[in-house]
C-alpha cells in the first residue's frame, strides 16, 4: 500500500483507475519505469478489458514502447489516431519458420486471428481477406480488411515479406481511393491503410511523407527475441524515430 501510495500519487487519476482496476493490476503496474507506461497500461486494460495475465503479457511484449514508435510516425495524423498502431508488431505467435510465403504469412494470421486482433488492438473487426478490386477491367486484391468501430473507418493491410519499397505506397493510395469510392458508407471517416513489411525502410518513409496520405508503416517480428534484446532494438527505433519527427520539425 505504501508503494501504491508513491507510485499512483495523483488522486485525480488513481480515483477512476481504482474503481475498475484489480488489485493484481496494480501490482503489474507498480515495476514499471514511467508513470506515462503505467497510465498506458491501466487505461489499456480498463479500455480492452485485460485481466492480470494478458496486462502482464502485453507489458512483457512492450506495447507501450511499440505504440510510442508508432505515434511518432504518426504525429502529424488527426489526435484520434494514436494509441492505435504499434511499430513492429510481434507475430511470434504465428509459428512461421525461416522460409514462408506472403500467402502463408497470410494463411497464419487467419488462422490465428483471435491473436492477431489482440495484438492490433480493440475495436478492430476482420471483414474480408482479398479484398476483390476491379479497377479499369484489372483485378486487384487487398490481403486483409479491418472495420475499427472506434475510429469508425476501414483498416486496409498490406502484407509484404521484404522491405518496404517507394511502389508501396502507390499501390496502398490506390486501394485507399477505390475503399473510400465503393464501400466508404455515410458517417464513416476516410479508410487508413497499414503496411506491414519485413523491414521497413526509415529513410524511404521520411522522404515519401507517407503518413500524410493515411498510411502507416510498420515492421513485423516472426519471432520474440529475449527481453534484452527486445528492449535494446525498441529503444534504438524510438531513438531514430524522434530524430526523425526533430527534422522534420526543424525543416517545416
Amino acid at each position: 500500500m505504501m508503494q501504491f501510495a508513491t507510485v499512483f500519487n495523483d488522486f485525480k487519476i488513481v480515483t477512476p483507475l481504482a474503481t475498475q482496476l484489480s488489485w493484481s493490476h496494480f501490482i503489474e503496474l507498480f515495476p514499471l519505469k514511467t508513470d506515462e507506461a503505467r497510465i498506458f497500461y491501466a487505461k489499456k486494460a480498463i479500455e480492452e478489458s485485460w485481466g492480470k495475465r494478458t496486462l502482464k503479457q502485453q507489458i512483457e511484449r512492450k506495447a507501450f514502447e511499440r505504440n510510442e514508435i508508432a505515434n511518432t510516425q504518426m504525429s502529424t495524423f488527426k489526435s484520434e489516431l494514436l494509441n492505435t498502431f504499434k511499430d513492429p508488431y510481434i507475430l511470434d505467435f504465428l509459428n512461421l519458420k525461416n522460409t514462408y510465403f506472403e500467402q502463408d504469412l497470410e494463411r497464419a494470421i487467419l488462422q490465428e486471428l483471435e491473436t492477431f486482433i489482440l495484438e492490433l488492438g480493440k475495436g478492430f473487426a476482420f471483414m474480408e481477406r482479398q479484398k476483390r478490386m476491379i479497377i479499369d477491367g484489372d483485378d486487384f486484391y487487398l490481403d486483409l480488411l479491418f472495420y475499427n468501430r472506434k475510429l469508425k473507418r476501414l483498416v486496409a493491410i498490406e502484407l509484404k515479406l521484404g522491405k518496404f519499397e517507394a511502389a508501396h505506397k502507390g499501390q496502398m493510395e490506390l486501394y485507399l481511393k477505390w475503399l473510400s469510392k465503393y464501400e466508404k458508407t455515410e458517417g464513416e471517416n476516410e479508410p487508413i491503410g497499414l503496411i506491414l513489411c519485413a523491414e521497413s525502410n526509415k529513410e524511404q518513409i521520411e522522404l515519401l511523407e507517407i503518413h500524410k496520405d493515411g498510411i502507416m508503416v510498420a515492421e513485423y517480428w516472426t519471432e520474440m527475441p529475449s527481453k534484452q534484446v527486445l528492449q535494446q532494438k525498441l529503444h534504438q527505433l524510438l531513438i531514430e524515430a524522434k530524430e526523425r519527427i526533430a527534422r522534420n520539425t526543424l525543416n517545416a
